[in-house]
């Protein structure tokens, strides 16, 4: 079922996806996605909240990668509404946005990890001002603190536009389509399938 207000005909009804659309090589969807998610470094991540069924962000500072940086990973504490939700339901969304208007949609599957190796591998000394010492020996914001955790966020699907044109460059096309009507080419817009996530996951990124 979708959803229409009117009848374009033969003209996009969208025309600034329409002229911004970029089927570049998965290879270069891919690696500019990373490269803008690990520039940003902060997202919102949504989470369903599992009594009512609301959506709710949190900001969240990524924290490293896995599968061909198609897993995304963060620090949480298991104590908190964020990994209640996702104990319920683990799909999830993550969304990156910068000052410029460029903007990133990951979409997926998350897993909440209380293992301590995997904990030490991505643990940084700055978690303990988040988490907390608790001054009984055990809870005191370090690796071994089991109350860390990592949310494993592995992409199912992804969609982000960039620029393709300088900041001068992006206000004129701006301005010409406020003065012609036509939408403006600023942004290399894309989307990234499942089918194309599962296919770079296993050519190794190659």
């Amino acid at each position: 079922m979708s959803f229409s207000n009117t009848d374009t005909g033969d003209k996009p009804a969208d025309p600034y996806t329409a002229k911004n659309l970029d089927n570049s090589s998965l290879k270069d969807k891919v690696s500019d996605l990373v490269a803008f998610i690990e520039k940003s470094k902060f997202c919102l991540m949504t989470t369903r909240i599992g009594d009512s069924g609301l959506l709710v962000n949190r900001a969240m500072a990524l924290a490293g990668k896995q599968d061909n940086d198609t897993t995304f990973l963060f620090h949480a504490n298991t104590e908190s509404g964020k990994t209640d939700d996702l104990a319920k339901d683990p799909k999830i969304n993550l969304g990156f946005l910068n000052p410029s208007g460029e903007w990133a949609s990951v979409s997926g599957d998350a897993s909440v990890e209380t293992d301590r190796d995997f904990v030490h591998k991505t643990y940084s000394p700055a978690l303990k001002a988040w988490i907390g010492d608790l001054g009984d020996g055990k809870h005191d914001g370090g690796p071994d603190d089991p109350r860390i955790c990592v949310i494993k966020v592995r992409t199912i699907t992804a969609q982000y536009a960039i620029n393709s044109r300088t900041a001068v460059g992006g206000f004129v096309e701006f301005a010409k389509g406020v003065a012609t009507g036509e939408a403006p080419a600023v942004n290399k817009l894309r989307q990234i399938s499942e089918s194309e996530i599962g296919q770079w996951r296993q050519s190794g990124g190659a």
